[in-house]
């Protein structure tokens, strides 16, 4: 319940922030407003007693998330995928947070295994290892299977994980409130949007059915994509909080001297991930939207196998033929189309210059272009290109900066591979590809054949809708509208409440 019992939560957030010397990391992150500072200082610094001491060796902001617990780390890595939220420089770090945690014991994992499959683990498996992995809200381990000999991965999700989270979030909720209340200039910072954004993708993941079926529909996306393979989902032994899957052995695509004493092409691979990357992307609309090293294996025929499948990204048929113009117009320097595509798709307003547009675009493209093949940055430009549209009046789209945050941290893979990959010659036959098939004369007909397939189902229904729309507009009745003081005066008593309450609290623990 999102009520005041969340101040002691915040209070200790705010003391193992400061304890830790991230509170200002995170609050010049956020560009925080003077009231904000204020406010967040005035529930940490008195009660630093109270704060965790976390990890001395690890940075501020990713000692101090992963002191406070599963949930915090979640929403830190959640964060990550929002640099136009806390900043490149937190997002960096926190990208790299430490999802590790203490495992639970090997007989709460089997009892937990029994309760979901309804029968015993001896039945299942005839071998259940000890945690081979263990990470925020679940862990994995090694079994084989009874029936077929064969090894799978058994994910558990960690007992009472959910009710945990569920708490920890009502106290996210309850500071994005505070924010709106008490901050108004910090308003700009969408607390509650980040919050709900994160409370989403954390419901996915603590229901594996969920997950299993994110995995299926990658898997059925790219069955047919050379040298890319994924594990297979066993769905008689996966359920809401057990998930089973095919094992998998292969080296790390972050150990190169593994990667070089197996014989694998480091060149090959780097170019591959990118290419698969930018493929799922524009083909299917449908990404891997977490492919760092530790999600990523090759196996020993070079495929490359990803992992972990909580966090995808999605992108309507629409904005992929947008994201692809603008790719393709800045490898062909075309900075007029590229500018022109953000008006059509109505991302910048209409009563914007579009030339004026152009020329902006140009300053963000040329100095990259300059560059050579080792710094050459899709990510980078992309970070840019946001910067200037945001400058022209363009709203944050959540799924194109996840698709931007994904491109960065699979940029870095494919030069921790070859620092000399050039980005764009890479990229540039995937997108012109995906230009030709969907913008071209066989994508036209298709959008035809689409419309008239509408057309068709609702035919018979048109003339009536038509005419019900025109009898509306001739109407010169106005229906009444409703009153909103009633609900605006709850808020604002409930407000006024809450502020109150917050300060008696606080004067009395002083």
């Amino acid at each position: 319940m999102r009520g005041p019992h969340n101040i002691v939560r915040l209070i200790r957030t705010g003391a193992t922030l400061e304890r830790t010397g991230a509170m200002n990391v995170v609050l010049d992150a956020f560009e925080a407003p003077r009231a904000l500072r204020f406010l967040a200082h005035a529930l940490g610094k008195p009660f630093m007693w109270l704060g965790y001491k976390g990890d001395p060796e690890m940075p501020p902001a990713t000692r101090a998330l992963t002191a406070l617990g599963p949930a915090y780390i979640k929403f830190g890595q959640v964060l990550s995928t929002r640099p136009d939220v806390v900043g490149d420089e937190l997002a960096a770090q926190l990208r790299v947070l430490q999802d590790k945690l203490p495992p639970f014991s090997i007989d709460t994992a089997r009892a937990a295994v029994e309760r979901e499959l309804g029968r015993p683990v001896s039945e299942l498996f005839s071998e259940f290892s000890e945690p081979i992995a263990a990470a925020s809200i679940a862990q994995v381990h090694k079994a084989r299977l009874i029936d077929t000999n064969e090894y799978v991965a058994v994910k558990v999700l960690r007992p009472g994980i959910e009710r945990a989270f569920r708490k920890d979030i009502d106290a996210f909720y309850f500071a994005a409130r505070i924010v709106d209340l008490f901050a108004p200039g910090a308003r700009r910072l969408r607390p509650m949007e980040v919050i709900e954004h994160f409370d989403g993708v954390v419901r996915g993941e603590l229901d594996l059915r969920l997950e299993s079926a994110a995995a299926s529909e990658f898997e059925a996306n790219t069955r047919n994509d050379e040298g890319f393979c994924l594990p297979p989902i066993i769905w008689s032994l996966s359920a809401r909080r057990v998930m089973t899957l095919g094992w998998a052995d292969g080296v790390s695509l972050g150990d190169n001297p593994a990667l070089d004493a197996a014989g694998h092409n480091r060149t090959d691979l780097s170019e591959r991930v990118l290419r698969l990357f930018l493929l799922h992307a524009l083909r299917d609309g449908y990404f891997h939207a977490d492919m760092h090293q530790g999600n990523l294996k090759v196996a020993s025929n070079g495929d490359i196998i990803a992992y972990d499948f909580g966090i995808m990204g999605h992108i309507d048929e629409y904005t992929r033929r947008v994201y692809a113009e603008i790719l393709f117009g800045f490898i062909r320097r075309d900075y007029k189309r590229v500018a022109e595509v953000h008006f059509e798709a109505g991302y910048v307003p209409a009563d914007k210059d579009v030339d004026e547009f152009a020329r902006a675009l140009r300053a963000v493209g040329e100095p990259i272009f300059g560059m050579d093949a080792t710094q050459i940055s899709m990510g980078r430009l992309l970070s840019y290109l946001f910067e200037v549209t945001e400058r022209f009046g363009m709203e944050t789209r959540t799924e194109l900066i996840l698709l931007q945050r994904t491109m960065v941290v699979v940029e870095g893979v494919a030069r921790s591979l070859n620092p000399h990959t050039n980005i764009w010659e890479v990229a540039r036959p995937v997108v012109e590809d995906y230009i030709k098939q969907s913008i071209g004369p066989t994508a036209l007909l298709s959008d035809l054949g689409k419309t008239a397939r509408v057309l068709a189902r609702f035919g018979p229904r048109l003339p009536g809708l038509v005419e019900a729309a025109l009898i509306r507009q001739a109407s010169d009745s106005e229906p009444a509208r409703k009153s909103t003081w009633r609900p605006r005066l709850v808020a604002g008593l409930i407000g006024l409440v809450s502020g109150a309450g917050i300060v008696l609290f606080l004067e009395a623990l002083s």
